[in-house]
């Protein structure tokens, strides 16, 4: 093994090609986030001490039921993203194909559940 060039030792090896497009969607959800924020505080602190029914009648409207389930949506995947760059940085071998698996399933079921008690509400 020790007369292979550098080349040699590197064929097969290549890059998976995804690195380029996950950096870009985790840049184009910093920036929905970015904008998605301001908007999920402005339609959800004001509820905050207000009686459940208000809180119910507040919710069922459209704008703030689309506001918090596009947060939740893209709040989550981007936690999830980032969650799993971090666990492919710092955990090897077969763990980190684990801990990926179990962070990808709690952030989905994260957002299923804030989907569901949305569409509760809304519905």
């Amino acid at each position: 093994m020790r007369y292979l060039t550098d080349r040699k030792r590197a064929v097969g090896m290549g890059s998976a090609k995804s690195g380029v497009h996950h950096f870009w969607m985790m840049k184009v959800q910093a920036v929905a986030l970015l904008l998605l924020m301001p908007l999920f505080v402005f339609t959800f602190g004001p509820m905050l001490g207000e009686p459940h029914q208000a809180v119910l009648e507040y919710f069922s409207r459209p704008f703030p039921a689309i506001v918090a389930a596009l947060t939740l949506v893209v709040g989550f995947k981007h936690f999830a993203d980032g969650a799993q760059v971090m666990i492919e940085d710092y955990v090897h071998g077969l763990m980190q194909k684990v801990l990926i698996i179990l962070v990808i399933c709690l952030s989905y079921a994260a957002a299923a559940t804030g989907l569901f008690a949305i569409a509760r509400i809304a519905l």
